[in-house]
């Protein structure tokens, strides 16, 4: 059953001024936690409103990933999944992710999920809210390792 919309727009337009905020003091701090943190409500709510089976995988991996990088940069992990993997790219909703630290690659396969999630629903407010978990994992990525944005871009757009 269809999730309800009376409240929908209101909801993500919230959302789309909290991520704004957390993007702006991304920035001007230069410290990552503040995207981190203002994107929890958007996967979130994202989580709750996705209903199809591939689409409600990639809305919960994208919240296990989302903790994951919480608990990385609040304990300040440092790991290159390049060790675990023994490859340079993991396979990641159709496309391969570039791997390295855990804090450029956690963010990196939430902006594919997202993408994913923009192609497989037919929902606007499912797909306005992969336009701004894509947008603030770019951020992230851009803030963490700026070079490997352009990865990332090249494989969730290109």
């Amino acid at each position: 059953m269809a999730k309800p919309t009376k409240n929908a727009t209101l909801v993500c337009l919230i959302l789309t001024g909290v991520a704004a905020l957390g993007i702006a003091l991304g920035f001007i701090t230069d410290e990552i936690m503040w995207p981190i943190g203002l994107l929890v409500p958007t996967v979130a709510y994202e989580a709750y409103r996705t209903e199809g089976a591939s689409t409600r995988w990639a809305s919960w991996t994208m919240a296990a990933l989302l903790v994951a990088l919480i608990v990385v940069v609040l304990f300040d992990i440092d790991y290159d999944l390049r060790e675990l993997f023994g490859s340079g790219a993991a396979y990641v909703g159709g496309e391969d992710v570039p791997l390295g630290d855990v804090k450029v690659v956690f963010p990196a396969a939430m902006a594919v999920l997202a993408a994913v999630l923009w192609s497989r629903t037919r929902g606007i407010y499912t797909r306005w809210l992969a336009a701004i978990i894509f947008v603030t994992a770019g951020v992230i990525v851009y803030l963490r390792a700026p070079a490997d944005l352009t990865n990332l871009l090249n494989t969730t757009v290109g």
